[in-house]
């Protein structure tokens, strides 16, 4: 089997604009929750999120008009493609001569540019014909992938896989296996979502999903496995991984960061938004991916939590672990980033696979900010590093995202050997 290894890496979230800066705020439990300023939130209950900060385009050196015409979720996923080709050595006008795609998860995907129109069309003062222009190409969720594959020339597929809260984890193994198979030697792989606008917030806060006990107190308002968490916050970014068949990698002299070495997928079919109780859907993707990976459960050192701060999840979540990984999991170094970057939804499961690889590469485990008092009630009994990161060797480092409609799906990733 063509072996996959991770060349590239790029990122956009409420933490930082690229990599260095989000991975170094995640190291030091800082939050990017704060007050939305997106819309205005004034009467709404739930007033928080993981904004995104002061990006442009143009500081990427993209045209000024091809930035204007691409929706909030198209931007993220440009920037975070730009930053990781180029840290995987790719010139612009090279990589579109290699046997390339781009396949992006997409989570919710109820941009800015649909929002715009609905509001346009309901107004009795402007309605069906004064759209926006760009209401349609704006509303597709394909538009983001084709948006960097018209950027580089890149003429291979370009895929958008919708899995909720999996979708950024399913990109990844989709993109992995299209290399195991030889239908791809490098692909541009993760995920984007820009959902923090007033309905999709006003969705998730009647759903009764979201946080509305911090609005004073934002930095705190993501705690997983935490006795006193009472729902997620929304967040937005991107985060891509350049993977690439190794082979092909070494040709050219291609940094290594890592290797992709397993993936699972599986569904509960069992509730549109609560997972099984006992974890086994996301049990069985996690042991396909050891499985896809010839790997054991004990060598993993670390595990970056889906952890989204509800009860539901969180609970659920570590008794999938208690399942699979055994004794062993009292063991593990366990952390969930999103008490750093909030819900990054279609790109969670990418940039907690980006992550994984900074704790291999660095050999730190990033903390769980917020975790005062683990909830013992409902079985959170494991170490999920509270607080402060630590130092410690990660040779193996293992990821889950579990989403609505009990989408599941796990990536493993391990330190390169020849």
């Amino acid at each position: 089997m063509r072996r996959v290894v991770i060349t590239g890496l790029g990122a956009v979230s409420s933490v930082g604009n690229n990599v260095k800066d989000s991975w170094e705020n995640v190291k030091q439990g800082k939050s990017g929750i704060d007050r939305i300023t997106l819309f205005d939130p004034t009467n709404f209950p739930v007033q928080i999120a993981g904004e995104v900060k002061d990006f442009s385009l143009d500081n990427y050196n993209v045209d000024h008009k091809l930035g204007r015409k691409l929706s909030r979720f198209a931007k993220f996923l440009l920037g975070a493609s730009i930053e990781a080709v180029t840290d995987a050595g790719f010139e612009k006008d090279d990589i579109k001569n290699q046997n390339a795609g781009i396949i992006t998860g997409i989570g919710i995907g109820l941009s800015d540019g649909v929002e715009a129109g609905y509001k346009k069309y309901l107004d009795p003062n402007a309605g069906v014909n004064r759209l926006p222009p760009l209401t349609a190409p704006l509303s597709l969720n394909n538009e983001a992938p084709a948006a960097v594959s018209m950027y580089y020339g890149i003429q291979g597929p370009s895929w958008t896989i919708s899995t909720a809260c999996a979708s950024g984890s399913d990109a990844l193994g989709l993109a992995a296996d299209m290399i195991r198979l030889g239908r791809m030697d490098v692909c541009i792989a993760g995920g984007t979502d820009a959902n923090i606008t007033g309905f999709n917030i006003g969705c998730y806060q009647v759903l009764q999903a979201l946080t509305s006990s911090f609005n004073d107190n934002p930095k705190a308002a993501s705690r997983p496995f935490d006795k006193n968490r009472n729902g997620f916050v929304m967040g937005e970014g991107s985060a891509i991984l350049i993977l690439e068949e190794l082979e092909h990698a070494k040709k050219r002299g291609a940094k290594i960061y890592a290797e992709l070495a397993g993936f699972g997928s599986s569904s509960d079919a069992y509730h549109i938004t609560a997972p099984l109780t006992d974890g086994a859907g996301g049990a069985l993707a996690m042991k396909r991916a050891f499985e896809d990976a010839g790997m054991k459960p004990e060598e993993i050192q670390y595990y970056n939590a889906h952890g989204t701060s509800t009860i539901a999840n969180d609970t659920a979540e570590t008794q999938m672990l208690k399942n699979v990984f055994g004794d062993h999991a009292y063991k593990l170094h366990i952390s969930s980033t999103k008490s750093e970057t909030g819900h990054m939804v279609g790109a969670a499961g990418a940039i907690e696979a980006l992550f994984c690889v900074k704790a291999i590469e660095e050999g730190f485990v990033p903390p769980t900010a917020n975790l005062d008092e683990p909830d013992l009630e409902h079985g959170c009994d494991l170490d999920y590093t509270p607080k402060t990161g630590v130092k410690a060797q990660v040779k193996a480092a293992a990821s889950c995202s579990l989403g609505f409609g009990g989408h599941n799906a796990c990536v493993i990733i391990k330190k390169y050997e020849e």
